[in-house]
């Protein structure tokens, strides 16, 4: 099992919450895109694969800090 110190665990939890927000921040602006008459495709798949790389990141970093505990 890894073991953070206390400042490595706080920059971890501040990346995981600037990460959930920027996904938050896409998948608005994803939305607003594909409701828009104007939509460029390429631009919302881009968007797109952008905010699945971030998915995956913020389930890496959970994964770091809230560890499954296996009784």
């Amino acid at each position: 099992m890894l073991s953070l110190t206390k400042e490595q665990e706080t920059q971890l939890s501040i990346e995981l919450a600037t990460k959930r927000q920027e996904h938050a921040d896409l998948d608005a602006a994803i939305h607003t895109l594909t409701q828009s008459q104007l939509a460029d495709r390429m631009l919302i798949q881009r968007l797109k694969k952008r905010k699945l790389s971030l998915k995956d990141r913020i389930v890496q970093l959970e994964n770091i800090l809230l560890p499954d505990i296996i009784a």
